[in-house]
């Protein structure tokens, strides 16, 4: 599939007190998951400081458009701000069975 045909997904997530500094990961509900979606890539960033690494992971998809809260394996580290506010973005991907991405969406919110 061409850059230009992938299509979009809505993220919804929220995070909790239960979650700052955290290796359990909120749930996160996504939409519009095109057909053929066989697993979601997921990534979290400090848009504040960028270079730190919050990881993320890869889940399969089960059909039901939810990636569990406590999901995200990979070196996951929620948000952690140092002292105020810092403004974290979710990215996912869903790919198809030989990894190709089919649609992706972002997910803002700033925490606390």
């Amino acid at each position: 599939m061409a850059e230009q045909d992938v299509r979009s997904l809505d993220i919804n997530f929220t995070f909790e007190e239960q979650h700052r500094c955290s290796s359990t990961s909120p749930e996160i509900r996504v939409a519009a998951v095109p057909e053929g979606t066989k697993s979601f890539q997921v990534k979290l960033v400090d848009l504040d400081v960028t270079f730190w690494n919050h990881g993320g992971g890869t889940v399969e998809n089960d059909g039901s458009g939810v990636i569990p809260e406590g999901s995200l394996k990979s070196d996951y580290n929620g948000p952690c701000p140092p002292s105020g506010s810092h403004s974290y973005e979710f990215t996912v991907n869903a790919l198809d069975d030989s990894r190709q991405v089919l649609a992706t969406g972002k997910r803002m919110q700033k925490f606390p």
